[in-house]
């Protein structure tokens, strides 16, 4: 499926672009953006590859990867950076991740953003199970995605490597029947 495109009350997710480098580099080069996800601050050179790689596995069939810029509706900028990809472990499930620029915390758009992946992965690929794995010090994560219907499930030991320290990861998941889609959320255009 490309390109992607689903938008809800106040941001649209839609497909990565070249113009996008600077806007997750704002996400991925913040030492306080990535202070709880699985990897140190990227490099702008480290980003473009990140992003050149993202609109390439857009493009690849099968896809398996939909990682999507997050944008405010109102001023056009990219506020976050959001991925669902499939697991090839397990049938029909898929992965996610979010990480939003700091100045756009505490406004609701992780939960909208998490809603907008959620229904992407339920509505558009069919899928039976999504999880998301947080560091277990990430309280907002842990409350984002409680308010969308994911239920803790466990702590995988020593997952990350970070700052030459192993870190435990929680895992949290919904399945598809447990999934309810928000009033609110707009019809996907793709």
């Amino acid at each position: 499926m490309y390109p992607v495109t689903r938008s809800g009350p106040r941001l649209d997710l839609r497909e990565l672009a070249q113009r996008d480098v600077d806007g997750v580099l704002a996400i991925y080069g913040s030492t306080r953006a990535t202070e709880h996800l699985s990897f140190e601050p990227r490099t702008p050179e480290q980003v473009a590859q990140i992003v050149a790689r993202s609109m390439a596995s857009a493009i690849a069939s099968p896809r398996t990867e939909y990682a999507l810029a997050v944008v405010d509706r109102e001023t056009a900028d990219l506020i976050g950076f959001g991925r669902l990809a499939t697991d090839p472990h397990q049938q029909r499930g898929a992965t996610l991740g979010f990480a939003l620029r700091p100045d756009a915390w505490g406004l609701g758009y992780g939960r909208e953003t998490v809603q907008l992946l959620l229904g992407l992965g339920f509505e558009s690929l069919g899928l039976h199970r999504i999880w998301g794995a947080r560091s277990p010090y990430n309280d907002a994560s842990a409350k984002t995605m409680a308010s969308v219907g994911m239920v803790e499930e466990g702590v995988i030991r020593e997952h990350v490597l970070k700052a030459g320290q192993w870190r435990d990861s929680v895992v949290h998941a919904i399945l598809d029947r447990e999934w309810v889609r928000p009033k609110i959320e707009q019809e996907p255009t793709a």
